[in-house]
């Protein structure tokens, strides 16, 4: 019970995007399109799972014995960079398409701070293994969610008719804000 709770609270009630504001570049950035979006929070969701995997074998095996705990967000920054390069070259060979869609973005996981935020808040909550894997998963889940959303809304609007003032980036601000204020609503979820 504990660990769904942890789950759909990394999920929904503390969202990496919309609660956190971490994330903030791929978010306005890849949520052009739908299929562009997935693509993106399905490679989030594989690096920060990852990533929160290795960073916890990290702390807990090799800078917490040699006391060099201090280290540690040099240390999952190495981490995130070697994965994102593992990511870019498998959806390279898979989907050469979601590649090109997913373009300078892709390299930019690597500075996604909602990665390193998952990573950084796992060590910082004493999470076990399980309950890293646990957060990581429902924080990537809340990604895909948010930038999916985001993206369904910007499609829309683009056969819709918008005032001049507010075409572009300023009603995309505008959507991703209303979507932060109806994410507050799952706060009394836990």
């Amino acid at each position: 019970m504990e660990l769904i709770l942890l789950f759909v609270g990394a999920a929904l009630v503390n969202n990496v995007v919309l609660a956190r504001f971490l994330g903030i570049c791929p978010y306005l950035g890849v949520s052009k399109k739908v299929e562009t979006a997935t693509g993106m929070g399905l490679a989030v969701t594989f690096v920060m799972t990852l990533a929160s995997i290795i960073a916890y074998v990290v702390y807990t095996f090799i800078l917490d014995p040699l006391n060099i705990e201090f280290m540690y967000t040099i240390a999952f920054i190495l981490v995130i960079a070697s994965l994102v390069q593992l990511v870019e070259m498998i959806i390279q060979k898979a989907s050469p398409t979601l590649y090109q869609a997913l373009g300078v973005f892709l390299p930019l996981i690597t500075t996604n701070c909602a990665v390193l935020g998952v990573a950084i808040t796992n060590i910082q909550e004493g999470y076990s293994l399980i309950q890293s894997v646990v957060y990581a998963l429902g924080a990537a889940l809340g990604f895909t969610i948010a930038i999916v959303l985001l993206a369904g809304i910007r499609e829309r609007l683009e056969f819709n008719n918008i005032p001049e003032a507010f075409k572009g980036y300023p009603i995309v601000l505008v959507s991703a804000g209303l979507m932060a204020i109806a994410f507050l609503g799952f706060a009394g979820l836990i």
